[in-house]
């Protein structure tokens, strides 16, 4: 066993945030008409995260979880070691504030399409085999989540500039 460290605080934290959410789902109003109370879905997904976090929490006491100490190294030697740890994430973040700020314009289907496969691209090869599998897994993904929210669930999700029209 490790001890507390970085990581056990973080899942310590997620647990008690879990529990706080858990807590606020007591004054989740009920409408009454539904056959499911309206509490019910956040509550599995606090679930979920609670039992991802007993995991982490567990392998932070194990030291599973430790970062090897070449790549801490990485902090010091300045903005471009900086930028080529932390490249993959980066581009996630902005390829996801690209993906929102052009919702009203391309829509859910498309602008998810295109998030997806660029996201893939970024963090993934670039051969043309490999942007070929990135695209028909962003088709089906999102298209099949499209599909699952717009006519299963009924959900209305943007349409966009483009696709609205149709």
């Amino acid at each position: 066993m490790k001890g507390i460290n970085r990581e056990s605080v973080i899942a310590l934290g997620l647990l008690v945030f879990t529990a706080i959410m858990w807590a606020a789902t007591y004054e989740i109003p009920n409408p009454g008409y539904q056959t499911m109370g309206s509490e019910v879905w956040p509550r599995i997904v606090l679930v979920g995260l609670a039992v991802l976090s007993l995991v982490y929490l567990v392998g932070s006491f194990t030291g599973r979880f430790a970062e090897p100490e070449a790549e801490g190294e990485a902090h010091g030697r300045g903005i471009a070691a900086w930028y080529g740890h932390y490249r993959n994430p980066l581009w996630c973040f902005f390829l996801f504030v690209l993906f929102l700020a052009t919702m009203p314009l391309l829509g859910m289907l498309l602008g998810g399409i295109l998030f997806v496969l660029a996201t893939l691209s970024v963090i993934g090869n670039n051969t043309p085999r490999d942007i070929a599998t990135h695209a028909a897994i962003a088709v089906v993904m999102v298209g099949g989540m499209w599909a699952i929210f717009t006519f299963a669930l009924g959900v209305i999700l943007p349409e966009g500039e483009i696709l609205g029209p149709w």
